[in-house]
């Protein structure tokens, strides 16, 4: 199944960053202003969502979804509906964070939309790639970051495990109310920092050097 690959209009500055997430067989969505990155990016839309209140409306319609300038959902959380409801399994994020805090929040709890429906996604920015780790996932973190951040967004996350950090966890909590993960770092090349969680969510941001 190709991944979904959704363009906001946050800012970019490495595009060649970016690009190196990019796979052959991807389907590009781009939101509203996210089509000034068009160019940059060097990839045509497979389709485009927007209200057009910050880009002008393309001139050719042919798969362009014209949204109401009123309405509940951001231009980037339809498009993760829309891509939901397209049938994908995978979603990218790009141009979803930079810039307004309010649309910055948005676009992140977007990963955790996405997670509780059984979808894997990433946002990748400039500085970082950001996910979801639910309960029972095991996940790993390679040494080269400058760091490596939990934060909790959803309820109580329990039963919390790092090993081969910096900072190692055994099973901890973390409350949205009190966030200690933050700034961790995989000591060793020879090994991947470890993670897992017994109960809850956690947002997993991953800072490049």
């Amino acid at each position: 199944m190709r991944r979904c690959v959704i363009i906001g209009g946050a800012e970019i500055k490495n595009y060649a960053l970016i690009r190196e997430y990019f796979r052959p067989d991807d389907y590009f969505i781009y939101c509203d202003c996210g089509l000034k990155h068009e160019k940059f990016l060097s990839v045509q839309p497979d389709l485009i969502i927007g209200d057009f209140d910050s880009h002008a409306k393309p001139e050719d319609l042919h798969n362009v979804i014209v949204l109401p300038v009123v309405k509940d959902d951001t231009d980037t959380i339809f498009a993760v509906k829309e891509g939901i409801k397209r049938g994908f399994d995978e979603f990218l994020l790009i141009g979803a964070t930079g810039g307004r805090q309010d649309h910055n929040l948005g676009n992140i709890y977007s990963l955790l939309m996405l997670k509780q429906n059984g979808k894997n996604a990433l946002i990748v920015d400039d500085y970082s790639e950001m996910k979801i780790i639910q309960a029972g996932e095991v996940e790993r973190v390679k040494f080269g970051c400058k760091f490596f951040s939990l934060i909790n967004i959803s309820g109580l996350a329990r039963g919390i495990n790092i090993t081969n950090a910096k900072y190692n966890l055994d099973d901890a909590e973390i409350s949205p109310e009190y966030q200690y993960g933050i700034s961790n770092e995989v000591l060793s090349p020879d090994n991947d920092a470890v993670i897992s969680l017994r109960e809850g969510y956690l947002l997993l941001i991953i800072v490049r050097k």
